[in-house]
């Protein structure tokens, strides 16, 4: 049967003295402090997993409504560096072979939308909303 560890002494002493890799769910180890190991909580978005860390919503990460909605390069960049293991990549924009990767990419992500149109029919209803607009940027 295994114990609940509650308070961070505990979780600390669970981790000596077992000197287990594996800790309680919810917490983890940050072994970016100096002296020894800090066990913190892990942040949980709504479906139950780990929250991203976003970049900042600026000009340099993030494209206006105008300009297409959606990451720029820049923002990739530091979404990636940010979450190691990302597989998040810019939008489709240009010709594509039919069949190739970046053509499926596009399949995908229009079909998704459509979704989201359904799901959002102000939005789908207003040819300025960022997702009209970032629709039009994948060339859905």
């Amino acid at each position: 049967m295994s114990k609940l560890y509650n308070k961070k002494e505990d979780v600390k002493s669970f981790v000596t003295e077992k000197k287990k890799k594996e800790l309680p769910r919810g917490l983890q180890i940050d072994t970016t402090t100096g002296e020894g190991a800090n066990i913190t909580r892990i942040e949980k978005a709504k479906g139950g997993r780990a929250r991203d860390k976003q970049p900042p919503k600026t000009k340099k990460y993030f494209r206006s409504t105008k300009s297409g909605a959606g990451m720029t390069k820049a923002g990739v960049a530091r979404y990636r560096r940010e979450n190691p293991g990302s597989k998040l990549k810019t939008a489709v924009t240009g010709k594509v072979k039919k069949g190739s990767k970046a053509a499926n990419r596009r399949k995908s992500y229009c079909a998704r939308s459509a979704g989201q149109m359904k799901k959002f029919p102000k939005a789908a209803a207003d040819p300025n909303s960022r997702l009209r607009q970032a629709r039009r940027r994948w060339k859905c």
